[in-house]
């Protein structure tokens, strides 16, 4: 076997060709878009190359095929995660994969890495983050990974341990409110301070601006792991998001017009996707185009979803169910919702979703690979944890 980083358009071709070999006989797979992919090692479109690097690599059997790829890079600015390994794939052998994970693994240490986060990305984490570890039978919803269950063995047998599990759940948008939930919700509506409403894209990059408040009120400096996010990281996540929002399914609640919750959902394009074939090409988007026109995407996913920690426990997440409710689910667009991972690290967020009346569909994995092997392993603190900034 022989490893080689990738370089040119062949090697790009290349890297994006194995997982149609991997995945050949798994009707559920989805393939990503290479152009999305392709997003993640360019400096040009992706901004973390001002703190950091990425490198890629193929790995071929002495028949001169490849059998697998990885991706590895350095991030100076995210105190977490500042190194990882990503976009992993391989045939099922155990040498193969290790090489891979070896590979990774030096590049980071010559960079002055200690250890090693895995899946991860070059960028943030509600994009090809995680390993699946159980409920293999689940189409991935549109960027996160997917992987066969032998990739399990792969990183355990390696040394990669459990950082976090990351929980997915799934409600039938039909599944009427909890009478609890309601009971709150109508509290806070008799409460003229109190508002919820759906995106108004007339003013899109507005709400980053309302998307950030709540965010730095809700997870940073509050939860161990979570920095501050800044108007410019805001509003490019905004814009990295508009080609596929759907305003209608974006809320906001406030009290006294000021921010105070947030739940951003997205359509599951991904039942879309699945006939480009990982191209999104001139051809991939008349594809696209056409079967969403002819009503194939029938699903959403919630991506971000938040409370200022000054209001939590006082029915407002209630009051943004509710409203999707009498909205969302009365024009029966969408016929239920995936609801991205929740790290087991915020037990809270979990008990609400589940209150909310959501079924766990899918558990992921965080692993971690400490490189001093002597080191102390230590999981990811439970969310609540102050951090003490200076």
């Amino acid at each position: 076997m022989r490893i080689e980083e990738v370089k040119t358009k062949t090697d790009i071709r290349k890297f994006h060709k194995l997982p149609f070999r991997i995945y050949k006989n798994d009707p559920h797979w989805i393939p990503h878009l290479k152009q999305d992919v392709e997003k993640v090692f360019d400096p040009e479109k992706n901004k973390l190359w001002r703190h950091g690097e990425a490198k890629r690599w193929l790995l071929y059997n002495d028949n001169n095929e490849v059998i697998g790829r990885i991706g590895a890079w350095v991030n100076r600015k995210n105190n977490e995660h500042p190194a990882g390994c990503g976009f992993f794939e391989c045939i099922d052998d155990e040498k193969a994969a290790f090489k891979l994970f070896d590979t990774a693994k030096e590049f980071i240490e010559s960079k002055g890495g200690t250890q090693m986060d895995g899946p991860t990305n070059f960028g943030e984490n509600h994009q090809y983050w995680g390993l699946i570890t159980k409920n293999f039978e689940e189409p991935p919803y549109y960027l996160q990974g997917y992987n066969p269950e032998y990739y399990v063995k792969f990183f355990e047998n390696y040394g990669f341990q459990v950082y976090y599990n990351q929980v997915i759940f799934y409600r039938d948008m039909y599944d009427p409110l909890q009478e609890k939930f309601k009971d709150r919700a109508d509290v806070l509506r008799a409460d003229p301070r109190f508002k919820v409403e759906s995106m108004d894209k007339s003013r899109y990059l507005d709400y980053a601006e309302e998307f950030r408040t709540v965010y730095n009120n809700a997870w940073a400096n509050r939860q161990a792991g979570f920095s501050k996010m800044s108007s410019i990281q805001a509003k490019a996540l905004f814009s990295s998001l508009k080609p596929i929002v759907d305003p209608s399914i974006i809320y906001f609640a406030y009290y006294d017009n000021k921010p105070i919750g947030m739940y951003l959902q997205l359509p599951e394009v991904n039942q879309a996707f699945k006939y480009v074939k990982g191209n999104l090409n001139l051809i991939g988007k008349i594809k696209f185009l056409f079967h969403k026109k002819r009503g194939a995407i029938t699903r959403c996913f919630g991506m971000v979803f938040g409370i200022d920690p000054e209001f939590q426990g006082r029915g407002v997440e209630g009051i943004i169910f509710k409203f999707m409710e009498d909205t969302t689910v009365k024009e029966g667009k969408y016929k239920d919702l995936i609801i991205t991972w929740i790290g087991d690290f915020n037990p809270k967020m979990i008990a609400i979703v589940k209150n909310l009346g959501a079924n766990k569909i899918r558990e992921m994995a965080t692993y971690r690979y400490l490189f001093d092997r002597n080191a102390e392993f230590k999981r990811k603190p439970i969310a609540g944890t102050k951090l003490n900034r200076e």
